[in-house]
Formats: C-alpha cells, structure tokens, sequence
C-alpha cells in the first residue's frame, strides 16, 4: 500500500468529490480514480458508494477514515517533534562519568546546558571506567566521560581535558603552607585513597611504582565526597585532581614530588550510535565547559 494512495483517499474523502480532490492534489481525474480503486483492492473493501449522483464514504470508508485521521495526526505531530528536537526545544541524554568528574566538571556542565537548553532532559550517574564501556557497548548511555586508557575498538574517544593529580590537604594542615613536598615528607602522613575499584587509584599506584614509591593507604573510601570529608576532619593527606579543591577555601593543593601526574579526560560513545541533536550539544557544551572553566 502506498502512502501516496491513502493522502489521495482522505482528499476524496473530505471533499466528496473527485473532481475538487483532483485539483487539489494537481493530478487527473481518471488518475486519482485509478489509485483510489487500488487501495480498495489492497484492503478488500469498497471504500465509496458511488451510485448516486454524488459519491459518499462506505460504512467501512467511514472506519477507515477515522483511522487515517489519526494516523496523519499522529505523522505531523511527529514531524513537529522533530523540528522541536532539532531546535534543542526537547531531549535526553544519558551520561555516566568516572567520579572524580562528578565533584568538580558535572556541576559547571549541568549549568551550562540549562541556561541553553532547560528542557534537555539529562540522566547523569557515577560509574568506574569498566561499567561505562560496557554500558556504552550495550546502548545503556549515550555518552560516558572517563580516562584516556585501553578500550574496545567499538567506542569512538575524543580527548576533553588534562588533568593534574596533586596531594591535597586542608587548610588546618602542617602542610597547608608548603608549595612543595618531597618523597621522604610524603611518607609521614596517613593517605585516604579510593579503593582499588577505581581506576584512579590503580593509576595512582602505578605512578608511584614507576617512580619507586610503594603508598600505604591508611584509609580507603568508594567516594570522592567522603574523601573530602575526611580530609577536612582529620590531618590525613590524599592524592585527587587537583582542579577539585577550585573554588574551595578549604582544601590546599601540593604538587606531588617528581615528574608531573596527568591524565587526559575523555569523551566516549559508541561507534555505531546514532547521534541526536541533543547528543551533539552536551559533547559540544563539555568542551566549551573546559574552555570556559580554564580546566586544561
């Protein structure tokens, strides 16, 4: 059944004439004629009486019709949808994020997008870096934002930021005062480290183990936040980006002793995922994020 033949039906089927439907659609008499008995045929039912002197809807016209009505509603009601979604009136994104971004990047993001786009509807949770590939690959989020490391080749990664590990302390701290620290200084204070579920912890240790330093974590946490609060009520130390402790008075940042700890944030989402508007505005907002936030 064509699309084409069920339009010319319901031009008929307002006007109740084939003549006026004709006009309308700018096609011949005998042409509309000719498509609206084929529709018939497809639906194995006579849709006009045309015994009189004017044709009027069969009973079973007079159902289908009704039909038709609703399903043409329905198509422009989608076609609005779209337009609505192309202009950002509308959406959803599912974001996940490895959680040293949930303490200091989502807040500056999630501002951004709703001062532009208030009805982008957006789902943010906090997941390690191996639940969001797996997510990714199994269509459970649109976007994830993790670390520049090892993942499958059905994700497309684009850098977003780089970002610089230091010790940090709070402002109470013997070593709050200190613009540097050495190894030797480092190993006299009680680390608070996130667990080796983390993939900063594992990137943590590594470094320190490239560099000849085995750490000895006094204390470890599942959460950024109660790292935070623990830094803040005892003399611990801990080891976190450092762009987390902006915009806090209370927490100091020490660079750590040697070569410089970075890491490069990225943004991944499936190779094969369709890209919605919506989409295409949060990637587009997160590296404007960065910029504006001067967090490279």
């Amino acid at each position: 059944m064509h699309l084409r033949y069920v339009r010319y039906f319901l031009a008929v089927a307002e006007s109740l004439s084939f003549t006026r439907a004709a006009e309308i659609l700018h096609v011949s008499q005998p042409a509309l004629s000719q498509h609206i008995k084929s529709l018939e045929e497809d639906l194995g039912t006579q849709l006009f009486d045309r015994s009189g002197r004017q044709i009027r809807l069969t009973d079973t016209g007079e159902v289908y019709l009704e039909y038709i009505r609703k399903a043409f509603q329905a198509l422009n009601e989608g076609k609005r949808a779209i337009h609505d979604i192309a202009d950002l009136s509308r959406g959803n994104i599912r974001l996940a994020v490895t959680p040293t971004f949930i303490t200091y990047f989502i807040g500056p993001l999630s501002k951004q997008l709703y001062e532009l786009y208030p009805n982008i509807h957006l789902q943010i949770q906090s997941a390690t870096q191996d639940k969001i590939e797996h997510m990714l690959l199994h269509d459970e989020i649109d976007v994830g934002i993790a670390f520049d490391e090892s993942h499958s080749p059905n994700i497309i990664a684009e850098p977003l930021l780089t970002e610089r590990l230091a010790l940090v302390v709070s402002n109470h701290h013997p070593l709050a005062d200190h613009s540097s620290i050495t190894i030797d200084e480092l190993h006299d204070y009680p680390l608070v480290l996130l667990n080796q579920n983390f993939a900063t912890r594992v990137q943590i240790d590594d470094h320190f183990r490239h560099i000849g330093i085995h750490l000895q974590a006094h204390t470890e946490v599942d959460s950024i936040s109660a790292i935070l609060e623990i830094i803040r009520q005892t003399s611990l130390v801990t080891i976190i980006p450092e762009n987390i402790t902006r915009h806090k008075q209370d927490l100091i940042a020490i660079p750590l002793p040697g070569e410089q700890f970075e890491r490069t944030a990225i943004l991944m989402r499936r190779k094969d995922a369709w890209q919605s508007v919506a989409m295409k505005a949060v990637i587009e907002i997160a590296h404007n994020t960065v910029q504006h936030a001067k967090l490279t």
